[in-house]
């Protein structure tokens, strides 16, 4: 699939599919856990392809689980029955250790697992492109170093900061290849982490390793999509826009229509209804009304894309993922 194409004609359609970040709800739908889940390539191709019958959405998303490639470095990670993988402890406590840190093989970890989901994915699901799930270099880094003394090593230590990137950067250009060669139509890449820093900072630490990662994999057949759910976001848009990645997904933690405002119209730019607030606490009825408000103050961008903030959670309730599509559906009919 040229997917430059399949850009240029969904931005040029009046109708716009909602692209959500959706794969770990289909957990519910599948009768498993999500530590089942997260440890079977073939349990992963099936929920995405559930996720797909289930929602008329622009593409499938596989599953954004940001203490992957933490895990595949050597960092220990906590799992649960009905809760996304999270990082436990800190692997780089010095520069003698930064130094020291090898960037793992693709089959370290449950790299392999993931990339054979996707590949079983895209030969299940052909009605939409499939777009893997990888985290961004200053976020990766920041679970290696602990979250805490990355924003830190910043200023105190800038070196050591570097040295981790750009094992993180390498490793996840390796990454990224894989999956195109494993028929991935792209990737998402999470850089939330970078959303708390300054622009300045990001400038620095975040924007030259996405743009490096954008630049080495991206093609007419493979897209980057970068995702920021950080509340600096919108202070910070001209860096973002300068990684030159081929989409962007906020969070809604900034304001979408001045987000919008900031992008040029042949941008595709997707937001940004809270996975929290919205599809795992919310109703029908709350979902609703929320969706039209954001519909309301963005549908007019031609470049526009309704999406979630950031990943919806494994407990989402499906009720509510089922009102986001219906009312964005519903929207455009009426209008």
């Amino acid at each position: 699939m040229n997917m430059k194409k399949w850009m240029e004609q969904i931005q040029a359609e009046k109708v716009k599919k909602p692209l959500p970040i959706l794969a770990f709800p289909c957990v519910q739908l599948m009768g498993i856990t999500v530590k089942q889940l997260i440890a079977d390539g073939k349990l992963q191709a099936q929920g995405m392809k559930e996720v797909a019958q289930r929602t008329d959405s622009l593409a499938a998303v596989s599953f954004m689980d940001l203490s992957l490639e933490a895990e595949a470095f050597g960092a220990d990670i906590k799992t649960s029955d009905m809760e996304v993988p999270t990082v436990i402890g800190t692997l780089i406590k010095d520069m003698e250790a930064a130094e020291k840190l090898e960037v793992p093989s693709l089959e370290a970890g449950r790299i392999g697992l993931c990339l054979e989901g996707v590949s079983r994915a895209k030969a299940l699901i052909q009605d939409r492109p499939v777009f893997a799930g990888i985290i961004g270099p200053f976020s990766l880094t920041g679970r290696l170093l602990d979250v805490n003394r990355a924003f830190l090593y910043c200023k105190k230590q800038p070196q050591l900061l570097h040295t981790v990137l750009r094992k993180a950067a390498d490793f996840l250009i390796d990454y990224a290849n894989a999956y195109k060669a494993a028929g991935a139509d792209g990737i998402v890449m999470a850089e939330p982490l970078a959303g708390m820093l300054s622009p300045k900072l990001a400038q620095g630490f975040s924007e030259p390793y996405v743009k490096e990662i954008a630049g080495a994999v991206k093609d007419d057949d493979f897209l980057v999509i970068y995702h920021n759910c950080g509340n600096a976001a919108l202070k910070m848009a001209s860096s973002i826009m300068r990684t030159g990645c081929d989409a962007y997904h906020f969070g809604n933690a900034i304001d979408m229509a001045s987000m919008l405002e900031l992008f040029p119209e042949d941008t595709l730019v997707m937001g940004n209804i809270d996975p929290a607030g919205q599809f795992t606490n919310g109703t029908p009825e709350s979902m609703k009304a929320a969706v039209l408000a954001l519909m309301e103050g963005c549908s007019k961008y031609p470049n526009f894309i309704p999406s979630s903030g950031c990943d919806i959670p494994p407990a989402a309730k499906w009720e509510n993922i089922d009102a986001f599509f219906q009312t964005v559906k519903d929207y455009y009919e009426g209008n």
